[in-house]
């Protein structure tokens, strides 16, 4: 399925590669860093840091962008997305922005153009609630945070 959508450029964006499945079977886009040419921001362990995106998009009613962390980023440096994954509505307009934690126990250092998150386009559902007194059993039940006694 393909979903169109709009996309702009900010200025300080300009010249970065525009997010992008980087395999045929990819789910995510990913999204680079959109700071000056020259700048290099230190994420220290346990901080964190919102890194502009350099564009703006208009996603279409019915669908939402997600936020998430880069697997690679995550072992090898502990780097994450603080939020994840953060929600971008259809009808927000601003500049993407992405909010990096290092859980990782060294510097991490972010230059322009890295490639720090991935964007996922999901399909949003439109809720009713219903309220009622009662709800219909099931084996489950109350039971939660580890009542199936799984790892």
């Amino acid at each position: 399925m393909r979903v169109k959508i709009n996309f702009i450029w900010l200025e300080h964006g300009k010249g970065l590669d525009i997010p992008r499945q980087q395999s045929q079977g990819a789910a995510g886009l990913d999204i680079c860093a959109a700071i000056q040419e020259n700048e290099i921001i230190t994420l220290r362990p346990q901080k964190r840091v919102i890194i502009p995106a350099g564009f703006s998009i208009a996603l279409p009613l019915g669908y939402e962008a997600q936020i998430r962390p880069r697997s690679g980023l995550a072992a090898k440096f502990g780097v994450s997305v603080l939020n994840a994954p953060g929600t971008i509505d259809a009808d927000y307009r601003g500049e993407v922005k992405v909010i990096l934690i290092n859980h990782g126990e060294e510097d991490f250092l972010i230059k322009r153009g890295d490639r720090i998150a991935q964007m996922i386009i999901a399909p949003v559902s439109k809720v009713e609630f219903s309220l009622t007194q009662q709800l219909d059993d099931t084996i489950r039940g109350e039971g939660g945070f580890g009542s199936t006694g799984k790892r």
